[in-house]
C-alpha cells in the first residue's frame, strides 16, 4: 500500500464533513468536560451505519457459535476494511483525540478482550451492547504503584470464596473509568504457590458491571490533554464475582493467563498510537500551511521566511514517515500478520515523538497565537504529548524493542 484508495479518500472527506458539522462546534464543551463524549461517539456510529454493521457482525458470530461452528476470535468483516477504519481514526484524532480514545478503549480493548477470551455465553451477554456503543467499556490494568510494571507491581487481587471470588484493590488512569457500564479488570490470584514469588502469581481477567456492591468509580481527573476523554480511578472493596465473570470461566485459560491477553492488546494499542499521531500531524500540517500563507510580518507572508519553511519541511517529513508506517502495518494486517510487540513498540515510540515534535513546532510557528486556546495548535500540543505516555511510556518501549532485537 503506497497511498489511500479512492474509497478511503471518500471516507476521509465524509468523516471530515461530519467532524466539521458535529464535533468542531462543540470542542470547547468537550474539552471542558461540560459535554459528554459518548453521545458524539454514538452519533458517529449511527451516521456511518457502524452500529448496524456491528450488530449484524456480532449476531452472525454468535449464530455460528450456537450452531457449533468453529470459534471465531474476531469480526472478520472489520479487518477487511482496516484502511477505511484507519482513515476515520486519524481524522478524529486530529480534532479530538479524547473522543477517539473513549471509543477506541471501549471497543479495541474492552470488547476485544471479551471477544478473544470470553466463552460463547460471555460474548452473548456483553458484546451486543458494547459493539454498538449502547454500553461503554473500560479496560483496567494500571495501578498507582504499577504503571509501566503492570504485572509485577500489580496489587489488586482476588481470593476464592467458595465458588466465587472476592476482588480488592485499586486501578488508576482508566479511560472511561468514571462512567463505564462494563469494566474489564485484571487482578492477581492472591493464593500463594510454594516457590512462586508474589510478582509471578497468575493474573485473572474479570468482567464487572457498573453498580456492583463494593465497586466505586471515581470522578474524572483533570488532565493536561485528551480532556474530552473521562479518565479516573476504580476502587474494589470485596466485590463478589461469580465464576461466570471470569473470562473463559477457567483459571487455566487455553490462551495463557491475563498477561497474555494484555500483551496482545498492548501491541494493537501501540499500533493505534501511530494512527492517532498521524491525525495530529496532519492537522498541525494543515493549520500551519494555512497560517503561513496568510500571516504577514514586515510586509511578507511568513511562508517566505526560510526558518518557517524549514519547520514546514520537517512536518512534511514526519507526515510521510508516520504515514508509511501506517501503510506498512495495514498491508501486513491484510496478509493476516500482526506486528510483534517489539515492532508495535517501535512504531509507537517513533510516531508519538514525531507527533509531539510537530505539534510543538506548530505552536512555535503560530507564535503568541499558538499559545492561546483559541488557536487549536495549543490543544494539539497537549494531546500529542499524551501519546508519549499513553499505551506505555516511551522509555518502556525502548525495553520492548531491545528485547525483541536481542531475543534472536
Amino acid at each position: 500500500m503506497i497511498e489511500w484508495s479512492d474509497t478511503d479518500l471518500i471516507m476521509r472527506d465524509t468523516v471530515r464533513e461530519f467532524i466539521d458539522k458535529e464535533v468542531r462546534p462543540h470542542l470547547d464543551g468537550l474539552e471542558s468536560g461540560e459535554l459528554s463524549p459518548y453521545p458524539f461517539a454514538r452519533k458517529l456510529f449511527s451516521e456511518f451505519g457502524l452500529d448496524v454493521m456491528a450488530a449484524e457482525a456480532v449476531k452472525s458470530m454468535l449464530d455460528k457459535q450456537r450452531e457449533g461452528a468453529r470459534r471465531s476470535g474476531g469480526l472478520g468483516g472489520f479487518a477487511e476494511q482496516a484502511s477505511m477504519a484507519a482513515v476515520m481514526v486519524s481524522e478524529l484524532a486530529g480534532v479530538s483525540i479524547g473522543l477517539l480514545s473513549t471509543v477506541g478503549v471501549s471497543l479495541g480493548l474492552g470488547a476485544a478482550t471479551i471477544m478473544s477470551r470470553g466463552t460463547p455465553a460471555q460474548k452473548e451477554r456483553w458484546l451486543p451492547e458494547l459493539m454498538t456503543l449502547e454500553k461503554i467499556a473500560a479496560w483496567a490494568i494500571t495501578e498507582p504503584d504499577a504503571g509501566s510494571d503492570a504485572f509485577g507491581g500489580m496489587k489488586t487481587y482476588v481470593r476464592r470464596d467458595g465458588s466465587d471470588y472476592l476482588l480488592n484493590g485499586q486501578k488508576t488512569f482508566i479511560t472511561n473509568g468514571p462512567y463505564a457500564d462494563v469494566l474489564i479488570v485484571y487482578a492477581k490470584l492472591d493464593e500463594g504457590v510454594p516457590g512462586v514469588d508474589r510478582r509471578d502469581r497468575p493474573v485473572l481477567t474479570f468482567v464487572l458491571d457498573a453498580g456492583m456492591p463494593g465497586l466505586t468509580q471515581g470522578k474524572p481527573f483533570k488532565k493536561m490533554g485528551m480532556m474530552s476523554s473521562p479518565t479516573g480511578e476504580l476502587f474494589f472493596d470485596n466485590v463478589r464475582l461469580s465464576p461466570d465473570r471470569l473470562l473463559g470461566e477457567s483459571e487455566a485459560h487455553t490462551g495463557g493467563d491475563g498477561r497474555d491477553s494484555a500483551r496482545a492488546n498492548f501491541a494493537a494499542e501501540r499500533v493505534g498510537v501511530a494512527l492517532m499521531a498521524l491525525g495530529i500531524i496532519n492537522e498541525c500540517h494543515r493549520l500551519c500551511l494555512d497560517y503561513a500563507k496568510t500571516r504577514t510580518l514586515w510586509g511578507k507572508r511568513i511562508a517566505e521566511f526560510q526558518l518557517i519553511q524549514l519547520k514546514l519541511a520537517r512536518m512534511e517529513i514526519a507526515r510521510i514517515n508516520v504515514q508509511n508506517m501506517v501503510f506498512q502495518t495495514l498491508e501486513r494486517l491484510k496478509a493476516g500478520q500482526m506486528p510483534t510487540l517489539a515492532e508495535a513498540s517501535a512504531i509507537k515510540l517513533y510516531s508519538s515523538e514525531a507527533a509531539t515534535e510537530v505539534a510543538m513546532e506548530a505552536v512555535q510557528l503560530f507564535g503568541g497565537n499558538g499559545y492561546m486556546a483559541e488557536y487549536r495548535v495549543e490543544q494539539l500540543a497537549r494531546d500529542a504529548k499524551s501519546l508519549m505516555i499513553y499505551a506505555g511510556s516511551n522509555e518502556v518501549q525502548v525495553t520492548h524493542i531491545a528485547k525483541g532485537l536481542l531475543a534472536g
